[in-house]
């Protein structure tokens, strides 16, 4: 197959552009490159979680009668603890927890010991790193008895997000450095003119490895701090040893050493003279370092993790080619090329273009519907109004390319080079901001997980006290819902926060406002001061809720409380 350069050559066209593109051109065409370098990036809202709580025993905010003798998390998806900071305090804010950790997929079990003091308040602070690579912090609390006037408490700041802006700094970085290696070692491979020299390309190229190297290095750095919970200033030399041992750490070791096996396949096939094995062998190395993207972010914890891997692959691949390419057009071949030389290159580079396109959006699309799960998501969560920033901003960005490739077909480009020059400018410029817009998403917890993350900061179920001169009762009701079985669990203490045995209990509900009268509650006795039973609400309203408790022959007394159900 003849190639561009060997078309040019039997031209015997000259280098030199019969129509150079104006000074100005020139200059906003570099400025462009170099403000890639310099957008802004305003650090996301720092992600409460990507693995979410979902369920807690003792159940968050729980008084139970008395202490367990361990503490089970569960999350959303697979995690591991972080060594040294999972803790349970006890009332009187010393740790109780003993040994390390047990996890077991989403579940984690924290085996905890009777403190001296045990009845009061106890905090469970965690910190682990989810599936999708990203640390997820937190703390609860459950009372053994009465809770503590003073609830142990953590020190300020442990649950933020030390390396702050540095991780999706680092990622809009390292996406830079793809864009810069692969366009132009592709031009430079197939659509390069022979009278022209590939020093740039190779220079930009080397570049943008580079770049992918510094951005892996500092993904190490942010990782260890968000790890261990500590600002990137205060990390020791055992805080970045300890990435490594994570899942995420293997996969960037992963990415510097393939970014050294492409940097090494790179001058032959820069030079336009690399044999067949070597270019199959940098295509297989591309797309293994493309791989590690996806295998330490969303995708690895994705409902589909390989339809998810394989699409992010798919995408980055089709953005890398796409708007590297455009850079390496814009910036390279648009100055100093022939125009007949120029008319070959433009209708290749825009089938290329428009090939990498299609795949960018169909496996945009399908990335988009994994990650939000459901539509509600596309406008009720910070992911979703990302991903709508993002298509909006891409959809003006085709639109411009649709045109652009309007010109090629009509094969007037080559003579309107002033023209495609301004519109791959403002492709370039918008991709930019399409780039850093993405470092953002991928820091964002997907849409899939933001619902179950609303559903536990707004608690379900009722829990309260309530005292009288005889005892102090502690209730609680899961989840307060009409129709459904609600678990209803009450503890009788002394007002010195010991166990108090009921000798009776006599529960019942009523809705005054419509005209409902008390109606008996069956009490189970599990243990001596606990009462439990399942209750319905057939109807919403503000149902009052009676405790009659006798602990003895002659001492019984009343307490009431009202249960808002909807």
């Amino acid at each position: 197959m003849t190639t561009v350069g060997e078309l040019a050559a039997a031209l015997n066209l000259p280098a030199a552009a019969s129509e150079p593109v104006c000074v100005r051109t020139r200059s906003a065409a570099l400025g462009l490159l170099l403000a890639l370098l310099c957008v802004p990036l305003a650090p996301p809202a720092p992600a409460s979680a990507h693995a979410v709580l979902v369920a807690t025993a003792p159940a968050r905010d729980a008084v139970i009668s008395a202490p367990p003798s361990e503490v089970v998390l569960t999350f959303t998806e697979p995690i591991a603890p972080v060594r040294g900071r999972v803790q349970v305090l006890g009332p009187d804010g010393k740790k109780v927890h003993t040994g390390e950790p047990v996890v077991r997929g989403a579940s984690m079990r924290i085996p905890v010991r009777v403190p001296d003091r045990p009845l009061g308040t106890y905090l469970v602070s965690y910190r682990v790193i989810s599936a999708d690579s990203h640390p997820v912090a937190g703390s609860f609390t459950y009372s053994a008895g009465a809770p503590s006037a003073s609830p142990p408490r953590i020190g300020d700041g442990e649950d933020r997000q030390p390396a702050g802006a540095l991780v999706p700094a680092a990622k809009y970085v390292g996406y830079l450095g793809l864009v810069l290696a692969v366009g132009p070692t592709l031009l430079a491979a197939g659509l390069w003119p022979r009278r022209r020299s590939r020093r740039p390309a190779a220079i930009t190229a080397y570049a943008g490895l580079a770049l992918v190297v510094a951005a892996t290095a500092a993904t190490w750095v942010g990782q260890a701090a968000d790890m261990v919970g500590a600002p990137v200033g205060a990390l020791s030399p055992g805080d970045l040893e300890a990435v490594a041992d994570s899942d995420v750490g293997p996969v960037l070791t992963a990415r510097v050493a393939l970014v050294g096996g492409a940097a090494a396949l790179l001058p032959a096939v820069l030079s336009g003279r690399a044999g067949r094995w070597r270019a199959v062998s940098l295509a297989l190395v591309a797309v293994a370092g493309l791989t590690t993207w996806p295998l330490a972010g969303h995708p690895v914890a994705s409902p589909l993790p390989p339809v998810s891997i394989t699409a992010a692959v798919v995408h980055l691949a089709a953005m890398s080619v796409w708007v590297g390419g455009l850079v390496g057009v814009l910036v390279f071949l648009l100055r100093g090329t022939h125009e007949r030389v120029l008319a070959l290159i433009l209708p290749a580079w825009s089938r290329w273009a428009t090939l990498s396109v299609g795949w960018l959006v169909a496996t945009g699309v399908g990335q988009a519907a994994i990650e939000l799960g459901r539509p509600g998501a596309l406008v009720g969560t910070p992911y979703g109004r990302l991903l709508l920033g993002k298509a909006g901003l891409l959809a003006a960005v085709l639109a411009v390319a649709a045109w652009q490739r309007r010109m090629v077909r009509r094969k007037v480009a080559a003579g309107r080079r002033g023209r495609v020059a301004v519109a791959a400018a403002v492709e370039v410029a918008a991709t930019a901001v399409v780039l850093a817009l993405t470092a953002a998403l991928v820091q964002t917890p997907p849409g899939r997980t933001a619902g179950t993350e609303a559903a536990r900061a707004a608690r379900e179920g009722v829990a309260q006290t309530l005292t009288c001169e005889l005892y102090s009762l502690q209730f609680d009701i899961y989840p307060v819902k009409v129709g459904a079985p609600n678990s209803l669990h009450a503890y009788v203490y002394t007002p010195q926060g010991l166990a108090l045995p009921v000798a009776e209990w006599t529960v019942s509900l009523a809705l005054p406002a419509a005209g409902v009268e008390p109606v008996p509650v069956r009490v189970e006795t599990p243990e001596p001061n606990h009462g439990s039973a399942e209750i319905r609400f057939p109807v919403a309203g503000e149902w009052t809720l009676r405790f009659t408790v006798r602990t003895s022959d002659i001492d019984q007394a009343t307490v009431t409380a009202t249960v808002p159900v909807r």
